[in-house]
């Protein structure tokens, strides 16, 4: 994996950018100059500087074509380029020397040369930088000291250009780079911000939770348990009674436990031990249904027998979860209905389906315990069939009833099973 790293090819200039037109910019300027500047090189090197042709054409390409490169890899092309020029200045030793001609750098080198450094300057580190332009001033000066009379000083505005380029273009580079690196902080920050919000958040609605909701169940349950020693006389039905509401109480203070855990286990690591206990799935069903109807709304559950095993905990789990919620609403808002409800639970080789069904209205004498709702009941369930990648059917029934069905494929793509509330 590293090797194809490594020989992956980097971004081309002004990639980055935004705009356009500036991710395109270097590929048209240099296709302009290696335009401009092949046949150039070719005509003066053979007829201004008397090379032969065939060697003229060959140092036009070397010295031109690299340009292109220079987009993605601008110092392999610069020193393809660099060596070229070098080798067109040993080339033109072999010549007579022609008056007024620049050496050993041609005009056309030159701007080759510095259209390549200012290239080098946006990509590389100032240590690089400082590597090519000692190199370029080394060549310029063995160059000079081998046929001093060639010279005409040209070098030299070679060397100065070149090193005002590099500087240009290396802190063009550092300013890119530390803008890159402001705006990734930046991003990261706001990051942060919000999951800082979203703990603190979290964290509230565990103090809540605890403080209000937690207290209010506990003092039902000492309550309900403690009916039977405060209250003399009792029939054995009422008793019973009390017994299966503290029993209630006592698994709702389990459950809220297990959510006050995970709300915290962000910032505080106390949802460990919560996620200790086993959640409850389809095999708690029949519970569920037992405790409806000891609170007085008839119920008919029918369920494979034997049970599935084997399904995910985020099916499993949102199978009761749907469950619990139809029977909640039912109970909150539609007390006294005339038939009873039915709860079907049904597997295939594919998924689990799950059918609420309260086919009547409520009775009218019979007013809802609940007047309004939140509609949060039906938004946590389209999540939880959502997130399973299943399919969820709710609406009113022709006979004023209310029906819900989900489907729960066993094959979902979720990973992270944190259905807890």
């Amino acid at each position: 994996m590293s090797k194809s790293r490594n020989t992956a090819p980097p971004a081309p200039l002004f990639g980055r950018s935004r705009r356009r037109w500036v991710r395109r910019l270097p590929y048209a300027v240099a296709v302009l100059f290696i335009a401009a500047l092949l046949p150039v090189t070719g005509m003066v090197l053979a007829q201004d500087y008397g090379l032969h042709p065939d060697l003229a054409v060959a140092l036009a390409l070397l010295q031109t074509l690299p340009l292109l490169m220079a987009v993605r890899r601008p110092l392999r092309a610069w020193a393809i380029v660099f060596v070229a020029d070098v080798g067109c200045a040993v080339a033109l030793l072999t010549v007579p020397a022609q008056d007024g001609r620049p050496w050993p750098w041609t005009p056309m080198s030159i701007v080759g040369m510095l259209l390549l450094t200012l290239a080098v300057g946006l990509r590389e580190r100032r240590r690089t930088l400082l590597a090519v332009w000692l190199l370029l001033l080394s060549a310029s000066v063995v160059l000079r000291s081998v046929s001093p009379e060639r010279d005409n000083g040209t070098w030299g505005a070679l060397v100065v250009l070149s090193g005002v380029l590099l500087v240009v273009g290396g802190a063009l580079r550092e300013r890119g780079d530390a803008q890159r690196a402001l705006a990734e902080q930046e991003t990261i920050s706001e990051a942060e911000r919000a999951r800082r919000t979203l703990l603190e958040e979290r964290t509230r609605i565990a103090r809540e939770l605890h403080d209000v909701v937690a207290h209010h169940m506990s003092v039902i349950t000492v309550q309900a348990d403690s009916a039977p020693y405060r209250l003399d006389g009792l029939p054995p039905e009422a008793r019973e009674e009390f017994a299966s509401i503290a029993a209630t109480a006592r698994e709702s203070l389990t459950e809220m436990r297990r959510l006050l855990g995970v709300l915290r286990s962000e910032d505080s690591g106390e949802g460990g031990g919560s996620e200790r206990a086993p959640q409850p799935g389809v095999e708690r069903i029949p519970q569920l249904v037992e405790a409806t109807v000891r609170a007085g709304l008839p119920v008919e559950l029918s369920m494979p027998d034997p049970l599935p095993t084997g399904l995910p905990q985020t099916v499993d789990l949102s199978a009761y979860r749907i469950t619990q919620e139809a029977l909640a609403n039912v109970v909150r808002h539609a007390p006294g209905a005339k038939t009873r409800v039915s709860v079907t639970v049904d597997a295939d080789g594919s998924g689990l389906m799950v059918l609420v069904v309260n086919a009547t209205a409520p009775d009218a004498d019979a007013p809802p315990l609940e007047t309004s709702g939140t509609g949060h009941g039906l938004v946590g369930m389209r999540e939880r069939v959502r997130l399973v990648g299943g399919t969820l059917d709710t609406g009113p029934l022709p006979g004023g009833g209310f029906r819900v069905a989900a489907r729960l494929p066993f094959t979902t793509n979720t990973e992270e099973e944190l259905f807890t509330a």
